[in-house]
């Protein structure tokens, strides 16, 4: 009998399958990686590298990168698959715009990428905040880049004008999964609610500020079907995605989702092929890939 079919004689679950070698999270450590960490602390900021156990963190803060998490590390929602904590929220910090961008700054970053947890609680979702970090960051930082990867404003459209009026290079807002594993998921979301806010992103965008660019990421080994993988990217490509990023899930504890498989990494290129093949201008595709991974090079890379 399998491993990935072993149920015990006290009837519990299957036991998950074993994570293969290319799924190795890379070594952490060294001088460049405890300043960043150090430098983080004393600007009181959060980072979703930390928050979200990101198994790329090691890489990116020892090259001096990091993805900012405002409005706190506690989010309003519940979600399945997500290591950030739900719960009680702090209020927000005015100043925290400000210390995002003297942190930009002082690492010399070129395009810099902020994303914040869910804040349903807020009137606007946070996009004010968001917006006021953008002008944080240009101000201190003339010539940078902004990627923002935000929350769905529960389909608030002026909150998230608020935030295109900002002009961010580029507007993330992740689907995660396919429709069909949302209510197992994806906590208080919804597919076509993420699908209409990319929609009119990229809408905005033709009409008013075409340097903004529209993206979305996935996981993949949550339960998905190949069709319905290659369905969600036809319907990122109709709603005007331009790019996508897709990665492997990692169960961040027991009580969380489990892992129902780990892709190959020969599926990923697959995917990525067949996306581009639809009309996706830059697909980051494999076991590894985050949603903010490579994303300087990505906007890099687009056309204006």
């Amino acid at each position: 009998m399998s491993r990935e079919n072993l149920v015990t004689d006290l009837g519990k679950a299957p036991l998950p399958p074993r994570k293969p070698s290319w799924l190795r999270m890379k070594p952490q450590g060294g001088e460049a990686y405890n300043s960043m960490k150090t430098l983080l602390r004393q600007a009181e900021l959060h980072t979703v590298c930390e928050s979200a156990n990101c198994p790329n963190r090691g890489e990116c803060f020892a090259s001096g990168t990091a993805t900012f998490l405002l409005m706190g590390d506690v989010c309003t929602r519940h979600c399945t698959f997500c290591n950030i904590p739900g719960g009680k929220v702090a209020a927000l910090d005015a100043q925290e715009p400000r210390r995002v961008a003297e942190t930009v700054r002082h690492l010399g970053l070129k395009f810099a990428v902020v994303t914040s947890v869910n804040r349903d609680d807020l009137p606007d979702g946070g996009a004010a905040h968001f917006s006021a970090t953008i002008d944080a960051i240009r101000e201190l930082n003339p010539g940078c880049g902004v990627e923002v990867l935000i929350p769905d404003f529960m389909g608030d459209e002026a909150a998230l004008q608020v935030l295109l009026e900002a002009a961010p290079e580029i507007l993330n807002h992740n689907l995660e999964t396919v429709l069909r594993l949302y209510p197992a998921l994806r906590t208080n979301a919804d597919y076509h609610r993420s699908l209409a806010l990319l929609a009119r992103s990229r809408t905005w965008a033709r009409e008013h500020d075409d340097r903004i660019k529209t993206k979305t990421g996935i996981m993949l080994g949550v339960g998905e079907k190949r069709d319905e993988v290659v369905a969600l990217m036809q319907d990122a490509v109709d709603n005007g995605v331009q790019i996508l990023t897709i990665g492997q899930y990692l169960q961040p504890s027991h009580r969380h989702h489990p892992v129902r498989r780990y892709v190959e990494p020969q599926e990923f290129a697959e995917f990525a092929s067949i996306g581009r093949e639809l009309g996706l201008e830059w697909v980051e595709s494999g076991p590894l890939v985050r949603s903010s991974y490579h994303a300087r090079e990505q906007s890099g890379h687009l056309s204006p």
